[in-house]
Parts: structure tokens; C-alpha cells; sequence
């Protein structure tokens, strides 16, 4: 029987769980994906990294697990995320290694084979075996950045500082292997900005720096913030926040292509229970890779990159004029929608249905409301039930005069990921109970300015 929430053009292994990517990077000319991966089933248990290759971001070729816990050392319990720097020409992976219980987290290193197939750990991990004694705590130390600067390396490690909130944690290296602590770049507020910060990226963009936060705060497991401001004397100096996303993208991990392009990757998490993951054979799948600007006001935009474009298939463009009709002629769950709203004092709501039921009761809506200045994904079930995630979605999105509303949707089987004008990002994961469950409606044909939807062809054929 075919899996139809299952996607089809998001990678995602064959089986089993799937999170964080990790060490992405393109080496030789091709694009290189390691991820947090269970080999032995659909749950978050028996961290290795996973490892996926592609020549266009496209289509993506599964490869043998590339770095495991290792028997009675630092990462016994668990190889949990990183990133990858090219030494030169070596390729050296940075990672978290814990215990059993992952009570001990420490930062770790290992070198890879020529074509990064085969990785061999470093004799003397960790190479930062706990942090400092003033976050009060050492369970939470996890997910090394790396970059190279000027002056020699640089890493930002996430982890929190007791009683306080998440804090970004600064070292230095001559040589990849022996570190010294500088101080926290930034150090949150647990109430506003989370107890725990993951997952850090930092780097430059134009002429300004970007630290991108995956926080545990919001209505789920943790929302991705980004903060935009100048690094001085080691300091960061942050003068832009916002929500990089605030729903199933978590996570995330940048790194700069060949073209110079900021590229961005993240975990898409699921919105059902565990028991419905190992019930599926497989769980977590990977974002849309996203290239990352800064606009004039250093609000941080966001583009699906284009390469995804040459899955597209059969198109179908609308216009105002055209759409006689909520309920559009095409359909499915594979699809790459690309509408233009005119906001004018005709309408105040303005937005798409998607996998929808035949009766249109049930399905996904994503609605702007111009009163409030809202992005909202609503998901409704016929029933409401324990296993699947169905509360409402959103963020403030504030057009500017004139601007009309650009909605970016790309729905492929149970996963959905919006982004509004480049800079407002809400991404769901929503499990239709049929396979005809796929119809696609207009809230307001009559404010559309343009509408282009094409259907998607599988990475897998």
C-alpha cells in the first residue's frame, strides 16, 4: 500500500529516524548531507550520522552510515550534531559525543576519507570535554559550528546557562584540536527567548553577522531565532531579532556552496506520535535547502533554492479572471505553489487550501489576516484525536505600503512549508486520512494578482 503522506521530493532515508543535519557541505561539486540517524528504528534512539550525496540539492543518492559510537569512548553513547570545515583539503567533522544517558556532552573530532565516505575518530576526543563551571550545569554542551577566520578557527558551542537561559559559548583554535574558552556571545532570557539554545550557526552575511538559534521555547520541542548585529572584540553585538520559523523547521544548519551562496538546511519534524512514526517505518525528513539574504532593514529572507525548480512538472497558471471558483482544477499532495495577492479594502483574508477532503471540511488552510497582520496554518482533522499535532500556527507579518502578499507554499505529501514574502516562515506537517484527500481551493479568487502551481515529480524516479 502506498505511504501518501510520505514525501516525495524532501529527502529522507529509505527507513527508520531521521533528524538534524549535520556537516553539510559541497566537496568537489557535490553537495554532501550527514544527518542524526537511528539505523534500527523510526524513533530518536542510537544517534549515528546518517550521510546522502547530490550533484543538484535535487536528487539525493543514500550512502553508508558515515561516523558511529565508538565502545568505551566519549561518543559511546551517541553521535550527535555538528558540522563539517574543509582543513585544507582535510576534511575534519566536529560533533558531539555523549555517554549513555547523554548526561555527558563533549565536543569531538574525526577526519574523513578523500570522497568523506569513511570517517576515522580522533585518539584523544574530546577535544572539550565539559562546559565552562559557570553555566551551572554540564548536560546541556552540544552541536560545535565551525569557521575559519583571519586569526585562526573559531567555534560557537549551544548549551544554557542555570537559572538564566540559553547562552552561545565562543572558543578559538590555532590547529582544530586544542581550544580555548573565550566567553558567551549571546546569553538569552529563558522567558522570552528559551531555556536552552541548539544548534548554532554563525556567520557573516554582507557586511553584518548572523547567529541562528534553534531555542526550546514555543508551542513544540523548540522555534528557530535568528539575530542579526556586528561581532567586535569577540562580542556580538545583535541590533535584529526575529523567528527564523515557527513551526516543524528546527534545527537548522547553514553553510556557503561554491557560488558563494548562504545556504540553509533543517530538520522537518513530524506532528504525530512516535507510536504512529514506528508505525510508518520512518520519521524526520529535510527541508527544502532555503538560500539566505539580508533585506535593507537586516531582516534575514529566505528562497527556496532554485535547483528544486527542475523537479517541476505539468504548470498551471491562474489569474484572477480565470478562477471562477474556490475549488481549483488541479490537484495533489505533491505540488509548488507560487500565488500573489493584491491587498486592497475588498477583502481582509487572503490565503490557500491545501489537502483538502472532497467536501472541502477537511484540510489545511493558510490565511493572511490583514486586521491582525497574521500568517496563520490551521489544520483541521475530522476528528481531533491524540496522535496528530492540529493547533493553529502563525506569526505576525507586516507588509510594508503597497506590498502585496507573496505566498511560497510547497506541499508534498505530509509536509507543508510556507514562506511569505522571503522573511515569514510557518512550516506544518499535516497527515490526510485519504489519498483523495488532495484538492486545492482559493479563500478569495477574486484578490488573487497570480497564481502558478506545479506539479512535482519524485526525486525517487
Amino acid at each position: 500500500m502506498t505511504d501518501f503522506n510520505r514525501p516525495t521530493y524532501h529527502y529522507l532515508p529509505a527507513k527508520n529516524w531521521m533528524n538534524d543535519p549535520n556537516g553539510v557541505i559541497q566537496w568537489k561539486g557535490r553537495y554532501h548531507l550527514f544527518y542524526q540517524y537511528n539505523p534500527h528504528g523510526a524513533n530518536h534512539a542510537n544517534m549515528h550520522w546518517g550521510h546522502a550525496v547530490s550533484d543538484d540539492m535535487a536528487h539525493w543518492e543514500e550512502l553508508p552510515i558515515a561516523i558511529s559510537p565508538t565502545p568505551d569512548a566519549p561518543d559511546r553513547g551517541g553521535i550527535f550534531s555538528g558540522c563539517i570545515v574543509d582543513d585544507e583539503g582535510t576534511p575534519r567533522a566536529f560533533y558531539t559525543g555523549v555517554n549513555e544517558d547523554y548526561s555527558i556532552q563533549t565536543q569531538c573530532i574525526a577526519t574523513g576519507s578523500n570522497d568523506l565516505v569513511t570517517w576515522e575518530t580522533y585518539a584523544d576526543n574530546p577535544l572539550i570535554p565539559a562546559p565552562p563551571v559557570e553555566m551551572g550545569q554540564t548536560r546541556d554542551f552540544r552541536d560545535p559550528f565551525v569557521w575559519r577566520a583571519d586569526d585562526g578557527w573559531y567555534m560557537v558551542v549551544g548549551s544554557r546557562i542555570e537559572g538564566v537561559g540559553g547562552a552561545i559559548l565562543l572558543y578559538r583554535s590555532d590547529n582544530l584540536t586544542d581550544w580555548i574558552y573565550l566567553n558567551p556571545i549571546y546569553i538569552g532570557e529563558a522567558a522570552r527567548t528559551g531555556i536552552m539554545f541548539e544548534c548554532p550557526n554563525f556567520f557573516k552575511l554582507d557586511d553584518k553577522w548572523v547567529l541562528l538559534i534553534s531555542s526550546h521555547i514555543g508551542h513544540t520541542t523548540g522555534t528557530v531565532l535568528y539575530f542579526v548585529g556586528d561581532f567586535v572584540d569577540h562580542k556580538f553585538i545583535p541590533q535584529v531579532e526575529g523567528v527564523l520559523d515557527s513551526g516543524y523547521h528546527y534545527a537548522s544548519l547553514s553553510h556557503e556552496d561554491e557560488k558563494g551562496r548562504r545556504i540553509l538546511w533543517a530538520w522537518l519534524r513530524e506532528g504525530r506520535t512516535v507510536d504512529q512514526d514506528i508505525k510508518a517505518g520512518w520519521s524526520g525528513i529535510q527541508a527544502i535547502p532555503r538560500i539566505l539574504s539580508l533585506d535593507s532593514q537586516n531582516r534575514l529572507l529566505m528562497t527556496p533554492v532554485p535547483e528544486v525548480e527542475i523537479l517541476r512538472g505539468q504548470h498551471h497558471h491562474f489569474s484572477a479572471q480565470s478562477l471562477t471558483d474556490k475549488q481549483l482544477s488541479v490537484s495533489g499532495l505533491s505540488l509548488d505553489i507560487s500565488a500573489t495577492f493584491a491587498i486592497n479594502d475588498s477583502a481582509d483574508i487572503y490565503g490557500m487550501r491545501v489537502a483538502c477532503s472532497p467536501d472541502g471540511k477537511h484540510g489545511v488552510t493558510i490565511v493572511y489576516d490583514r486586521r491582525i497582520e497574521t500568517l496563520q496554518v490551521q489544520r483541521v482533522y475530522a476528528q481531533s484525536d491524540a496522535e496528530h499535532d492540529d493547533y493553529i500556527q502563525g506569526l505576525p507579518h507586516h507588509l510594508e505600503g503597497d506590498e502585496q502578499l507573496e505566498l511560497r507554499i510547497l506541499l508534498d505529501g505530509s509536509a507543508i512549508e510556507v514562506i511569505a514574502n522571503h522573511r515569514t516562515s510557518v512550516t506544518s506537517r499535516y497527515y490526510p486520512a485519504q489519498s483523495d484527500h488532495h484538492h486545492v481551493q482559493v479563500i478569495n479568487p477574486t484578490v488573487i494578482a497570480s497564481l502558478d502551481i506545479w506539479e512535482m515529480q519524485s526525486i525517487w524516479d
